[in-house]
């Protein structure tokens, strides 16, 4: 039996870097409508509480206000939409930190391109999702 065409998730995307905007942005849009795209925290608070979409994919580190108070605003303003953190950090107390917040999930940007639409489609079906640890040592810097 065929169903109607899935519903398209609106997703909201925060990050201080054009070009990382672009390339989520190029991702995201396979699972969802991109409905915006802005590059500072207050900005990203702005916009989810404006344009209510169902996903932020929102970097931690950005001007004005960090993703975890961008975080910490929208919870307190009573706002659901699902929260995909992103990070360059590769850093576990951060992906903790997040999760502790109020995140739905944390992807570091080194892990983008296996981890976020995975992530994005956990995070929107109700689940967590966590990137796997990077290895704490590189065999090309001993």
């Amino acid at each position: 039996m065929h169903h109607d065409a899935p519903k398209k998730f609106r997703i909201l995307i925060a990050d201080d870097c054009e070009s990382m905007r672009r390339a989520i942005s190029r991702l995201a849009s396979t699972r969802g409508e991109i409905i915006g795209s802005v590059g500072n925290g207050q900005a990203a608070v702005d916009a989810v509480l404006e344009l209510r979409p169902d996903l932020i994919v929102l970097d931690i580190l950005m001007p004005v206000l960090d993703g975890i108070q961008v975080l910490r605003r929208l919870r307190a303003a009573g706002s659901s939409c699902r929260v995909l953190m992103l990070t360059g950090l590769e850093d576990k107390d951060f992906a903790s930190a997040a999760l502790q917040a109020g995140a739905n999930g944390f992807v570091f940007k080194s892990r983008m391109g296996t981890d976020l639409l995975h992530a994005i489609e956990e995070v929107l079906a109700g689940h967590t999702f966590v990137s796997p640890a990077a290895p704490r040592h590189d065999d090309r810097f001993p």
